[in-house]
């Protein structure tokens, strides 16, 4: 098999997008109490922007699937993978521009439209980058570098909502003080701008416009006459349970973050203006964890490749460090935490590079990070729950290379059913909320536990599915050199 080195050049143009998407879902947070007050809203209306960003992503691709139905042709094989990142761009440069009238008119409904057409675009973005990221250089270390790019989306996270809050409230500092709606506009037109300005710099780069699939089916397979090609991508299992799979992990990930401040505050007395920094920290935990996975993308020796995944997610801790400092967050309380990326690191290298088994390890660590939370109290509780972000780090890629392997010419069906379960960041999210009114706020984390559960076995059947399909994942990554 020869050798294909990542193409770092059409990488590098490729993930600024998966930066955005982190950068606006992060800052979704600090639009909710902004238009809490501006419209004098209830807690659970407020919550009707995440509702409506994350919606988006299922009617998006719901959509996607009714075209590609419609023309007889897979509609990205139709357009091609880059012209359709492009129109996703322009798709959500629109909605940003709604924030205009909206503001103007002090209408929360267009606001929320606005939104809803900003996730509708990024979902068209996610199904063709997705594939992309994974088929730019050696299909062997595609997770791996989907990986890296859901790194540079956390970065996005990161960054994203100490940007946004500083230029609708004028300070970080000033975090507590009133917002109008019309200083939404501006952060979010400037937003509009960017995605223009990328898409037209996307549109004359050298990303590639059509793409391989069979190819890259093809290249995976140890025993190509074990190869299925059936006519649906719901045809495959390891994509039907995969959607499963995809829908309890964002589950898990959102839910978590969205009642650890209730659990902060009804459990240690942590006031909403001091919550900002654990928050953070979740979001920081999945960048750590994502820069650790990416090691194994980089063209380097064996040796090389296990120093990095030594130094990136400190690095990335530092970033965390840099960043709330700057928004005067007292950092030294979770200097601590460096101990607990050791365990994650460790999981890390017992995966030998197999998705797979990097889901099944990480999967185990959620569930006993969840149960020490659950029975236990004060900061340990509080870093475990927080440490889920560690252990969610790196299952998007994973599950996403797991469930799209060997569906060749379908991979794109296939990839966009999966962006469709995003939903489950808003559903799980809510039953927790349920369970947390019936059995109080601790105890819900228990819905975290079951979907983790769930997670552990996708990992130990897919593997067992693929395997029966000619496709050997411990034999794909000893060939990468893990």
């Amino acid at each position: 098999m020869t050798t294909q080195h990542t193409r770092w050049s059409q990488f590098g143009v490729l993930i600024t997008v998966f930066f955005f998407w982190g950068f606006v879902a992060a800052s979704n947070d600090i639009l909710i109490p902004v238009f809490k007050h501006a419209f004098n809203l209830s807690q659970a209306q407020s919550q009707l922007v995440s509702v409506a960003f994350y919606v988006a992503y299922t009617v998006g691709s719901l959509i996607y699937v009714a075209v590609s139905k419609t023309l007889g042709v897979d509609l990205l094989n139709r357009i091609g993978y880059k012209n359709g990142i492009c129109l996703g761009l322009v798709i959500s440069a629109i909605g940003t521009l709604l924030f205009y009238p909206a503001a103007n008119a002090g209408s929360f409904n267009l606001m929320l439209s606005g939104l809803f057409v900003v996730g509708l675009g990024f979902s068209l973005q996610q199904i063709a980058a997705n594939p992309l990221a994974i088929v730019m250089g050696d299909p062997r270390t595609g997770s791996q570098r989907l990986t890296m790019a859901g790194g540079i989306n956390n970065f996005g996270t990161t960054i994203g909502p100490l940007l946004v809050s500083i230029a609708i409230f004028g300070s970080v500092a000033a975090g507590g003080t009133e917002a109008s709606i019309e200083s939404v506009k501006t952060p979010y037109l400037i937003l509009g701008a960017a995605f223009l300005l990328v898409a037209v710099f996307l549109k004359f780069s050298s990303v590639p416009n059509h793409i391989d699939l069979e190819g890259v089916t093809e290249s995976e397979a140890q025993d190509s006459d074990k190869l299925i090609h059936k006519p649906s991508a719901l045809a495959y299992p390891q994509l039907v349970l995969g959607m499963i799979a995809i829908f309890v992990y964002v589950g898990v990930e959102v839910s978590t973050i969205s009642n650890l401040p209730a659990y902060l505050e009804e459990s240690h007395g942590v006031p909403a203006s001091s919550i900002a920094p654990y928050v953070s920290l979740y979001w920081a935990s999945l960048m750590i964890g994502r820069w650790t996975g990416a090691a194994g993308a980089f063209d380097v020796g064996a040796g090389a490749k296990r120093m990095l995944t030594l130094i990136l997610p400190y690095l990335a801790f530092g970033v965390f460090l840099a960043v709330n400092s700057i928004a005067r967050h007292d950092v030294s309380q979770f200097y601590g935490y460096a101990f607990v990326i050791v365990l994650m690191i460790a999981a890390t290298f017992a995966s030998r590079g197999n998705p797979a088994r990097m889901l099944l390890y990480f999967a185990i660590c959620g569930i006993v990070a969840l149960l020490i939370g659950m029975h236990t109290s004060g900061k340990t509780a509080a870093v475990a729950f927080i440490s889920v972000g560690l252990f969610c780090s790196t299952m998007w890629p994973c599950i996403f290379a797991l469930a799209i392997t060997g569906l060749g010419r379908n991979t794109n069906q296939g990839s966009s059913l999966l962006i469709m379960m995003i939903m489950g960041g808003g559903i799980v999210s809510w039953i927790q909320g349920a369970v947390a009114d019936s059995h109080g706020i601790q105890f819900s984390f228990i819905v975290g536990v079951v979907c983790f559960a769930y997670l552990a076995f996708y990992a130990w059947k897919s593997s067992r599915l693929l395997r029966a399909q000619g496709i050997d994942l411990d034999k794909l990554a000893k060939s990468n050199g893990h």
